[in-house]
């Protein structure tokens, strides 16, 4: 179907390929560079979809959604931007955008947008998260991290499950966090459980409580994540390793919204949003009789993957930058940033922890500085550096060698407590039992 479609952006060439590509789908366009201008059209009953960049000379383009959407309610708005954070895509989203286009972007999924726009009925705006403007909880300017900023930017205010995937250190928590913090649950608990970090026996009783003398050693009733999570998310890392039975008990409350605890015919109602992640393919575990397939339906209504690092290698100086801003606080240290070198070795180094190895080289790259700037010798990126870094253990006790050796297995296995306790060549339990010793916390 044509329509007319209102564009607006300062920028004279987005303007010209972006009518270009309208009007080569037979819509009338009209371009304005300024918002005085858009909105004086719209005031005055024109067009039959807005297409608007947020920074303009005259004003703010989101800040123009909501009063567009009270004067014409049902003209789909859709935001174009280059300020590309999670909160530019969830407060398109909060104020009635139909859609929102991260810069720059390919004129095809923009006609497709406007496509969908004008065929489909528009959702009712979500209100504003409260505390939009604390600090950014992921940072990416890569397109695939856009994509991800894109859809948790359509997800936040909704109650729909979601499936997290992507290798360790890639930072699933932090999505999850993000669609809590951001939502309408955000006032409510936050409440993680990793699946690899319980033994499969306890799974159960874990997540959906049990009652006294359930099991040997359950002397007292005990409540579960799922009743702690009550009226807020709970968030089932690595989904992937937990048990049939406890499968089958999940599937059941997402189905009813009803569970037993363990040893007891009391059916407990769970208002409770569930996210979960994995780093395996779950596709595969199905195939293999490990995993539901009906449970993997439920949960993957909505799958958000998050590239490992090193697939997007144009967010690392900003990552880099930004670890390193908290670490310099956190430690009271005065740093300006980065040698070009120190850049450099970051963008080259394959990362196969991720993220949160980058978190962990820049917090032990601001303890190893001797400048007001990180170097390249600094980071102990290289085989040679890591082995003049064992001259440091000389001067440590064992408790402190101890604790450097598990935080950096740890690093290594991106928080994989399974891995980690291999590669030091103690028991799982043994390393958890060093970890509360040392103070430290285990990641999946």
């Amino acid at each position: 179907m044509s329509a007319t479609i209102l564009v607006a952006d300062d920028d004279r060439s987005i303007r010209l390929v972006v009518s270009q590509a309208l009007a080569q789908r037979g819509h009338a366009v009209r371009a304005a560079s300024d918002a005085r201008t858009l909105w004086q059209w719209v005031d005055a009953g024109e067009g039959d979809l807005v297409v608007t960049d947020v920074l303009m000379p005259d004003g703010n383009g989101l800040d123009l959604v909501p009063r567009i959407k009270e004067r014409r309610p049902n003209l789909p708005i859709i935001v174009m931007s280059a300020q590309n954070t999670i909160l530019t895509a969830i407060r398109a989203n909060e104020r009635g955008a139909f859609e929102y286009l991260p810069k720059p972007f390919d004129l095809n999924v923009l006609v497709a947008a406007v496509d969908r726009a004008l065929t489909q009925t528009q959702a009712e705006p979500q209100p504003a998260a409260a505390n939009a403007d604390e600090a950014l909880p992921i940072v990416g300017r890569s397109p695939a991290m856009q994509e991800v900023f894109r859809v948790i930017g359509r997800l936040v205010n909704t109650d729909m499950t979601a499936l997290i995937n992507g290798e360790s250190g890639t930072g699933k928590e932090l999505v999850a966090r993000a669609l809590h913090d951001f939502g309408r649950r955000k006032d409510k608990p936050f409440v993680a459980i990793n699946m690899a970090a319980i033994p499969r026996e306890l799974i159960e009783s874990e997540l959906f409580g049990h009652e006294k003398g359930a099991f040997t050693g359950a002397i007292a009733r005990g409540i579960g994540k799922f009743e702690l999570a009550q009226g807020g998310t709970l968030f089932l890392d690595e989904i992937g390793d937990m048990p049939m039975e406890a499968q089958t008990r999940l599937l059941r409350v997402l189905q009813t919204g009803e569970f037993n605890p363990v040893g007891s015919s009391k059916v407990k109602k769970a208002d409770v949003r569930v996210i979960a992640a994995t780093n395996a393919r779950l596709a595969d575990e199905v195939g293999q009789g490990r995993f539901r397939e009906d449970l993997l339906y439920r949960l993957n209504t909505v799958e958000i993957h998050l590239p490992p690092l090193r697939e997007r290698a144009e967010d690392i100086p900003h990552l880099a930058q930004h670890f390193l801003g908290q670490q310099a606080a956190k430690y009271g240290k005065p740093l300006k940033g980065f040698h070009p070198d120190a850049l450099e070795a970051l963008v080259r180094h394959p990362w196969t922890g991720n993220v949160r190895e980058l978190e962990h080289a820049v917090e032990r790259s601001v303890l190893m500085a001797r400048g007001d700037r990180i170097a390249a010798e600094d980071l102990f990126l290289s085989p040679a550096a890591r082995r003049d870094a064992g001259q440091l253990y000389e001067s440590m006790t064992l408790d402190e060698a101890e604790r450097h050796l598990i935080q950096r297995a740890l690093s290594r296995c991106a928080g994989n407590v399974s891995e980690a306790a291999r590669e030091l060549g103690v028991s799982r339990s043994a390393l958890y039992r060093r970890l509360q010793h040392h103070g430290l916390k285990a990641q999946g």
